[in-house]
């Protein structure tokens, strides 16, 4: 392996050391050390496994990641690690888990790696991406608007929880994750299929996207195409899972602030021209 590229997998685990390293000391709280330096190391390891050419690199972190956040933290630690659950810890006015998670992964986190969270991370992605639907077949569809609902729709619900003083708000946080779950995997499958696209449900209903798609468009990792190399062949946006303009280099290009890092327009290029 070319020394130029273990940069990326260094950098990515030297900057959530930083964090697991500063929360750890801020908080007091030995845990913050132990999640985002395994999270941190689960990364750079799929991105060591994606410059050895390893086919399932990203899926490897995917489900090292995405396990460890939903079986881990959710079912065993009982946490809400979805939208409600930061909600729920915003309006407690408490900085922890949920609270945490969301400034790190999807609030102030892709202004440096942009949609990483989606390809890498995140637990409902993991399993979508194994359905047969890899590259989008019908094309994209104007429904981009109901994540903006389902977004509204969890601020009022826990919103609810505390205008009203509803009693066991606990216990209702920890059934909304699992419910919450189950129909975030029943949309989501049914939606590729319907869609013939395994990504339809990031396109279109996923929440989290609100917060993550206006600190993409700045964000430091993304997708470059070297122009003079360039054929225009067209490769690297028909294996797009996002349906991103990928040979452009302007940040208002299509679909920008869509792009998962997935790297398979990297892949695909006949001339080497793209890179991260």
């Amino acid at each position: 392996m070319k020394i130029k590229k273990i940069f990326p997998p260094l950098i990515m685990w030297f900057i959530f050391e930083i964090i697991a390293v500063t929360l750890w000391l801020t908080m007091d709280n030995i845990f913050y050390l132990f999640n985002f330096s395994y999270i941190g190391t689960a990364i750079a390891v799929g991105l060591i496994l994606y410059n050895l050419k390893k086919k399932y690199a990203r899926n490897v972190v995917q489900f090292a990641v995405g396990i460890y956040m939903l079986v881990y933290l959710g079912f065993l630690c009982r946490e809400n690690m979805q939208i409600e659950g930061f909600w729920y810890y915003l309006l407690l006015g408490v900085f922890e888990a949920a609270t945490i998670h969301y400034a790190i992964a999807k609030i102030f986190g892709p202004l440096v790696f942009g949609r990483g969270w989606c390809g890498y991370a995140c637990w409902t992605a993991m399993i979508l991406d194994l359905l047969p639907f890899k590259t989008p077949e019908l094309p994209r569809k104007k429904w981009g608007f109901i994540r903006y609902f389902i977004f509204g729709a969890s601020l009022i619900f826990v919103g609810i929880l505390f205008i009203f003083k509803i009693p066991g708000k606990e216990e209702i946080m920890w059934w909304s994750f699992i419910i919450g779950n189950i129909l975030y995997y029943t949309v989501g499958i049914a939606l590729a299929y319907i869609c013939k696209d395994n990504r339809a449900f990031c396109k279109y209903i996923c929440p989290i996207t609100v917060f993550l798609k206006p600190m993409s468009y700045f964000s430091l990792f993304r997708i470059k195409v070297d122009e003079n190399k360039c054929i225009s062949c067209g490769k690297c946006e028909r294996v797009c899972p996002m349906n991103v303009q990928v040979p452009c280099n302007s940040r208002k290009k299509k679909n920008a602030t869509e792009c998962i890092l997935c790297m398979k327009c990297v892949d695909e290029c006949p001339k080497k021209a793209l890179k991260l």
